[in-house]
This record gives structure tokens, sequence and C-alpha cells, in this order.
């Protein structure tokens, strides 16, 4: 089973880490769906402690973000495909990644030093049973309305065309559509979570994270 380095219920995510975990723990996974700060919590805990950084974004291609650039293969996926298909391909993509990603975590897993390794191909329903007991995970998600606010944000939505708005309205509703499905499948298999809208709780996870790693 995978050993966690917090524990979390659905109401107001509290921590409980053993003596064990705290002594074993020296990799971190955090997973996602896209835009709830991910790599930003990974390169906090790689410059607190030194660890190795790495992210499953990096290790295969598939649609993401269509902005700031916009490749015409990625502006012709959104357009013309259903939201249902979109997040079709999502989820084989996660899937046909697995393998590779499984072999990276074992890598990690078997390191001499910390690594700390984010993606959305971290399903919840994929990390959950890995037998690696210096193996802890933590999950970020957020509400809908908090989810939309950063996309919309980020992309400078406001100063699109129409066309570029329904492109990224195609993305957003796939990001939705996962935050809502890892939340789902985290709690179902009680894996941890941090609700990104609330800086305290991130800071609170990230400093015990350093305390207990340093020990």
């Amino acid at each position: 089973m995978l050993m966690h380095l917090i524990c979390a219920d659905d109401s107001d995510h509290t921590w409980a880490p053993t003596q064990t975990e705290i002594l074993v723990t020296s990799v971190l996974l955090v997973f996602g769906s896209s835009n709830v700060g991910k790599s930003t919590l990974a390169a906090r805990i790689q410059e607190l402690l030194g660890w190795s950084a790495q992210s499953t974004d990096r290790m295969a291609r598939h649609p993401g973000r269509p902005w700031p650039q916009l490749p015409d293969q990625v502006a012709e996926y959104y357009s013309s495909l259903s939201d249902e298909t979109i997040y079709w391909f999502l989820r084989v993509h996660h899937e046909n990644m697995w393998p590779r990603v499984r072999h990276t975590i074992a890598d990690a897993a078997n390191a001499a030093t910390g690594v700390v390794l984010e993606g959305s191909a971290l399903r919840p329903e994929y990390i959950a049973d890995l037998p690696y007991p210096n193996l802890a995970s933590i999950g970020l998600f957020a509400d809908e309305q908090f989810l939309r606010t950063r996309i919309q944000s980020e992309s400078q939505y406001a100063q699109q065309n129409s066309a570029s708005k329904l492109l990224i309205d195609k993305f957003l509703t796939r990001s939705l559509r996962d935050n809502a499905e890892v939340v789902e499948a985290a709690n179902r298999l009680a894996l941890p979570l941090i609700d990104v809208a609330n800086p305290d709780e991130l800071n609170q996870f990230v400093e015990n994270f350093r305390t207990q790693a340093q020990r």
C-alpha cells in the first residue's frame, strides 16, 4: 500500500503523519487537474529541500492550454471535437502514459536523493496502491468558480477574440471535469487533498513537509 504523508477527510483535510512516515518519506507525488498549482508546489519543495523536481507533462505530448501560443493542431483539436471526446482522449493519454510514469516512480523510490514528481497523469486510481513505503502523495483541487477565474485570468480571456474564447472554454470544460473526477477518486481512495483556494492550508502543508523531511 502507498504510505501517505498526511490523511484527510472530506471536511477539514487534517494531517496525521506517523513517525514511520516522517522518517522514510523521500518521494512526493503531487496530483491534480490542470491549473491547480502542481508545478508551483513542486518548485517550492525543490527549493526548500534541494530535491529533484520532475513533471509527467514532459514525458509525452498532448494538447494542453490553448494559450499563449496556439499551434494549428491544438486549435483544430479543441474546435473539432466534442467535450466528451476531448475528455476521453485525456484519460486515454494518461492510461497510455502510466507504464512509463510508474517506471519513473520506481526509479525515484530507489534513488539516493529526494524526488518530487507532479502531473495530471498521476491519477488517484493509479497511485493509490503503489508499493513504496518511502512515498507520499498530496492532491490539489479547487472549486469550480476558483478554477474558472484562474484559467480565465491566466489566458487573458477577456482580451481574446471569439474564436480563441471558444478554445479556452473547451479547455476549461475539460479541466473542470477532470478536477471533479480527481476529487471524487481521491476521496473514494482516501488520498489527501488540499484546497488551493486556501493558501494557509497549502503553506501549512509545505512547512510540515519541510520539517518532517529534514528530521
